[in-house]
């Protein structure tokens, strides 16, 4: 499970986060390209932009559900 203390300074605040736990597998990046990108001198994904619609959320879900390190979390504990 993603630990929001320790999350990916890079992130921006809102609903969900990447933390230190990446192994830049680029899972999420490939699902979910408009929110997660991929810091490549650190190597490291983090959220860059914040999904505002049901759908986007739903989007961001599944590339949580798919990374394999349960690097990618949420503010709200779900």
């Amino acid at each position: 499970m993603a630990d929001i203390k320790d999350k990916n300074i890079e992130n921006i605040e809102g609903l969900f986060f990447v933390d230190s736990q990446c192994i830049a597998c680029d899972a999420c990046v490939e699902e979910a390209s408009n929110f997660f990108t991929m810091n490549d001198i650190d190597g490291h994904a983090y959220v860059f932009h914040q999904p505002s619609t049901a759908s986007e959320i739903e989007l961001c879900d599944s590339a949580l559900e798919l990374c394999p390190v349960n690097a990618i979390g949420k503010e709200n504990g779900h």
